[in-house]
């Protein structure tokens, strides 16, 4: 499994990976989650979880792209004219992959097949947009009222990003927001692991994508970690304890 979140703000796109993948505790490795497809007038960022060779499938399709009927030409992640139309295509590849993959197993064998999408940037002068992608092919826009989405792992992050983020959060402080929740998610699931892969792209013409890496032993991170543990216990210590409980002797 994995964690994967996507922040758009009204400062600009945030995406983040984590890049661990197991079949269990003993079999542990590194695979790349945040894939990046840059040109002179599109930039688009996809982070994946679930089943790896539905997601690894599905991305090596989109190099090789689809036929698209109405111009007779393949289509592919360099060609479409918009952000929707990057989620459409992407979403008809990886409800195709799935079937392949599953198509002639039975559910009884024990193997998860459900994948994942995040897909946020933009094409020409459009606006920064942000979609979660489901394997049936379908998807959901992100909205100013809840101004980011989470795949994989999510549920020991989310309450963070629903406390700490809302769409006038500065970029600087998102990505601190988004690496507090990944630090929470680590602490509670060891499904989820550095190195954390992080893309932003700030709004506004001429602004470049600027792509980072968080390796195991990252000061910054390891920082962050240990102040807000300690934060969270002072925090803790100053809230009144509960009246219908007596004292400690």
């Amino acid at each position: 499994m994995t964690y994967c979140v996507g922040m758009l703000i009204e400062a600009g796109l945030v995406m983040m990976a984590d890049t661990r993948t197991n079949a269990g505790v003993d079999n542990i490795s590194v695979y790349r989650k945040l894939h990046i497809y840059e040109g002179d007038d599109r930039f688009i960022a996809i982070a994946t979880a679930g089943n790896l060779s539905v997601t690894q499938s599905t991305l090596s399709k989109l190099e090789e792209g689809i036929l698209n009927p109405e111009t007779g030409e393949h289509e592919t992640l360099w060609t479409v004219p918009s952000v929707f139309r990057a989620v459409q295509l992407v979403g008809r590849i990886l409800r195709e992959t799935r079937d392949e993959v599953t198509s002639g197993l039975h559910a009884d064998e024990g193997i998860a097949f459900g994948a994942t999408m995040l897909l946020g940037g933009r094409v020409g002068g459009e606006a920064l947009r942000l979609y979660m992608i489901y394997d049936a092919g379908n998807a959901i826009e992100c909205q100013p009222d809840t101004p980011y989405l989470q795949i994989g792992e999510f549920k020991y992050g989310k309450p963070i990003l629903d406390r700490s983020l809302d769409y006038g959060t500065p970029l600087n402080e998102a990505v601190k927001i988004g690496l507090i929740s990944f630090d929470s998610t680590m602490r509670s699931n060891l499904a989820v692991g550095l190195p954390i892969d992080m893309v932003t792209l700030r709004n506004g013409e001429g602004q470049e994508a600027q792509p980072f890496r968080i390796e195991r032993g990252d000061p910054y991170f390891t920082e962050l970690s240990r102040s807000w543990g300690e934060k969270l216990r002072e925090a803790q210590s100053l809230i009144p304890r509960p009246p219908f409980i007596p004292l400690d002797e």
